[in-house]
């Protein structure tokens, strides 16, 4: 793409912020088709992050007898059961020195380039991770610029959503596994389309 080259109208983005806003009910049976989920699921992966590290999983839950058992977790609130697609943001338990040799592989893959060209910025990243901060609040930060991203991607493709902190994110990680997978619930993100007579 050309620097400064318009993919988006200035009216169209704005348009779709405003028409944008936190669902409270959603239309279970309508659901998102496959190509407007693989253009989120892209946007997802795209989102930006502190060293590009990435220190997140996205768990996306469709399965109706899972999403049937959150609400109970989530304050009540019905979202979670009658969207389309749940995308469950979550941080890494950890990162470690392995994880960020992974990251300078594919760099240096994408670039055309040596990993040995990047070991001043890999050593920045080491040592960053090595440092005595607080990683886990560091990893959940990260977690709210993908779902700034997935929000407004939504927002642009006419997709509801409904940003969610509402929720016992221990029964989440429990009900669907995420202890397994390395990782914890920090935020969750319904997406669908608002039903008709939701008043808000």
């Amino acid at each position: 793409m050309i620097t400064g080259e318009k993919t988006v109208s200035a009216e169209t983005l704005l348009n779709s912020l405003k028409w944008r806003y936190a669902v409270k009910k959603f239309d279970p049976t309508k659901k998102l088709n496959d190509e407007t989920w693989a253009a989120l699921q892209e946007a997802l992966v795209l989102s930006a992050s502190s060293f590009g590290l990435q220190p997140w999983k996205f768990v996306v839950v469709t399965t109706q007898s899972i999403k049937d058992k959150l609400p109970e977790h989530s304050w009540g609130q019905t979202q979670a059961a009658d969207c389309s697609h749940l995308v469950v943001i979550c941080r890494k338990d950890s990162i470690d020195e392995a994880y960020v040799d992974h990251y300078l592989q594919a760099i240096a893959t994408a670039r055309g380039v040596t990993v040995e060209s990047l070991q001043s910025y890999g050593g920045m990243m080491k040592g960053f991770i090595n440092s005595p901060s607080d990683k886990a609040e560091w990893m959940t930060k990260q977690c709210y610029i993908a779902l700034g991203s997935l929000l407004s991607s939504a927002a642009i493709l006419g997709v509801d959503a409904c940003p969610m902190e509402g929720f016992d994110s221990k029964a989440y990680d429990k009900i669907l596994g995420l202890e397994a997978l390395g990782c914890r619930s920090v935020v969750v993100c319904p997406l669908g389309y608002r039903a008709k007579d939701d008043h808000y």
